[in-house]
């Protein structure tokens, strides 16, 4: 009995170590909803999409799979091979068969790596091209979303999903699947020449398995709480990261980097303490497993050696020395692609919780889309009419309240009214960027909702109070709807608008290079380049909002005299606070509270004396007052 103590302790050992990751899984269990580290979407559902991506490429992952098997024959008999010398060592000696012995090893070895080298290099081309399917697929559906889905969800969040998040799909493309197919063939394999050489110091190492399982099966669970606290840990620096890196300007203003500074270490040490999660589960769990082979080794050789050296046999089979060298190789080979199991385990539930996140992007569903019966609007008069529309962002709190006018084609309509009053959302409802509640908008006749939204838009010029240019060139960033105009009418356009005068003072012209937001330019210049972005494509009907605030008098002039032009270019609608700019407006419309309360030329509001007679006084006294204190100044 005595010499079954060494096994005995093994198993002690293990058995206390069972023990305590059962405690920790059952009180895992037991927190799984407060904590939330169970995954929304099932796992057979994300290979189910993943491997939509996969499918066209079937025959890349099929020849990987041939050359894998060579890769898998060295491991199954290069053992073999140290055994027979070992056996051959022992008895009468010769050189030459030794050579022979040598040169198959040899020859097998070099024919594994040429193999695997060729499938690393097919998996990595293969990945990059599912790599940009789903990254292109993504940011396609991104810009299907409408303007107040993108307004609900962080820029830093879209960022991480269409890069970090894509990057972990990638590696388990051109990494972790394949291996683990391979790592579960490698072990069956093995498995099956052992059970062959000795199936009775086989089940000896089979004893050790319902552990790994066990052990497998726990860590499981642990690692995917602990890569989706990394996931969320991330995404939250990068979205901070994004959005405060974008108002700097305003941190420094406000003397607010010390504050700001704070928040960003706070969300650092979280995604620190999130890492350090990760980094001890796997810690524990590679470990343990690494222990089990130990101890499956040190079984091997005392029950081995024990047999061989007494030269008795081990139930029923006999022990020779080629038969340990052998085993203690397969052992080796054996578990080494189970702990490559938990590494690429670990490396599996990265990508599952990124795919995840992106497919819940993927999975929110546009807001504004084409009604099947849509229309293309090829030809647009310019004709625009709302008939009782009610519209809200948030339910209950009505912007629009039964709102009805009409917009002639070729007309020019400004409308006024205080912050709030919902002139800006009037021109967001015309272009569809969001749905009315109620009632009904008509472009010459049509119900908007029944043209298509890439028809619909392509009809109108917007020109915003915050003026937003890409990085690139003045060129490009004119051109931004449809390459191919010539440069003559682009200048035209610029000309037209009178950014000419802006472009031409410029070293390298059109070619001038834009930097991120368009920094390296003025707010007038912005606006003025944003005219001719929107003069060059020749829309049908032009939207102007806020164009003239925030901006210098010099610049003023010169958009006021591009508004001028641009009254005789064909339907105009105008948001403006300074009534200077609209004072030639066909038909000006104030609002408020949602609600139109007086519509009329400007000397027709004049003469009724209203609301937009006591707005229009209040400006000319303030710019009176502004006139008097500059000429002041100057005297």
């Amino acid at each position: 009995m005595r010499e079954f103590y060494p096994l005995i302790a093994v198993g002690a050992v293990v058995g206390v170590l069972s023990l305590i990751f059962v405690a920790a899984y059952a009180m895992m269990k037991d927190k799984k909803t407060a904590i939330g580290f169970d995954r929304y979407m099932a796992d057979g559902e994300i290979l189910r999409r993943l491997f939509k991506y996969a499918k066209p490429y079937w025959p890349s992952f099929l020849a990987v799979l041939v050359l894998m098997g060579f890769s898998i024959a060295y491991d199954v008999i290069s053992p073999l091979i140290i055994g027979d010398i070992e056996e051959m060592i022992k008895q009468d000696f010769e050189l030459e068969p030794l050579f022979i012995y040598v040169a198959v090893y040899a020859s097998i070895l070099v024919v594994s790596l040429v193999c695997t080298y060729i499938h690393a290099i097919i998996l990595q081309k293969t990945g990059q091209k599912i790599l940009s399917s789903i990254r292109e697929d993504l940011f396609m559906h991104i810009e299907s979303l409408s303007h107040a889905q993108l307004s609900s969800i962080p820029v830093g969040k879209l960022v991480t999903r269409v890069t970090n998040d894509t990057n972990a799909i990638s590696m388990m493309f051109t990494n972790i699947l394949v291996n683990l197919v391979k790592n579960i063939f490698v072990i069956f394999v093995i498995l099956a020449a052992m059970l062959l050489l000795n199936y009775q110091l086989t089940l000896m190492i089979l004893c050790f398995v319902p552990f790994i399982i066990l052990f497998t099966v726990i860590f499981r669970k642990f690692s995917r709480r602990a890569y989706r606290n990394v996931k969320d840990a991330t995404t939250d620096i990068n979205t901070f990261t994004s959005e405060h890196l974008s108002g700097m300007k305003i941190i420094q203003i406000f003397n607010r980097e010390e504050r700001k500074q704070q928040e960003f270490e706070e969300r650092n040490r979280r995604l620190g303490r999130a890492k350090r999660q990760q980094i001890f589960v796997f810690g524990i769990f590679r470990p343990v497993v690494y222990m089990l082979y130990i101890s499956s080794v040190l079984c091997l050789l005392y029950l081995g050696g024990r047999g061989y050296i007494k030269d008795t046999v081990f139930l029923g089979q006999t022990i020779t020395s080629g038969t340990v060298v052998t085993f203690y190789m397969y052992i080796s080979k054996f578990f080494n692609p189970i702990q490559s199991l938990a590494e690429q385990f670990n490396w599996l539930q990265s990508a599952f919780a990124s795919a995840e996140k992106i497919f819940t992007v993927m999975d929110m569903e546009p807001q504004i889309v084409d009604s099947p019966d849509a229309i293309e609007l090829n030809e647009c008069k310019g004709n625009i009419e709302f008939k009782n529309v009610w519209f809200c962002y948030n339910e209950g709190e009505w912007i629009l309240r039964d709102v009805s006018f009409k917009v002639n084609a070729g007309e020019t309509v400004a409308f006024v009214g205080s912050t709030g009053s919902g002139k800006t959302t009037i021109l967001s409802l015309i272009c569809r960027n969001y749905d009315i509640q109620r009632g009904q908008i008509l472009i010459d006749g049509i119900d908007i909702k029944r043209i298509k939204i890439s028809s619909l838009r392509r009809q109108f010029g917007q020109m915003l109070q915050d003026v937003f240019l890409f990085s690139g060139t003045i060129r490009s960033n004119i051109l931004l709807r449809e390459e191919g105009i010539p440069d003559r009418e682009v200048l035209a356009a610029c000309k037209y608008v009178n950014a000419d005068k802006i472009i031409n003072r410029l070293e390298n012209g059109l070619d001038e290079e834009v930097r991120e937001r368009g920094n390296n330019f003025s707010a007038g210049q912005r606006q003025l380049i944003s005219f001719a972005r929107t003069i060059v494509h020749k829309p049908s009907v032009m939207i102007l909002d806020e164009a003239t605030a925030n901006i210098d008098t010099e610049t003023e002039l010169l958009i006021q005299d591009s508004l001028d032009r641009l009254m005789s270019f064909g339907t105009l609608l105008i948001v403006a606070h300074r009534l200077s700019t609209i004072r030639k407006a066909d038909r000006i419309i104030y609002l408020s509270h949602g609600q139109i309360k007086e519509q009329g030329s400007h000397e027709e509001l004049l003469r009724l004396r209203g609301r937009y007679y006591k707005l229009y006084m209040m400006q000319f006294d303030r710019e009176n007052s502004k006139k008097l204190q500059r000429l002041k100044n100057s005297t």
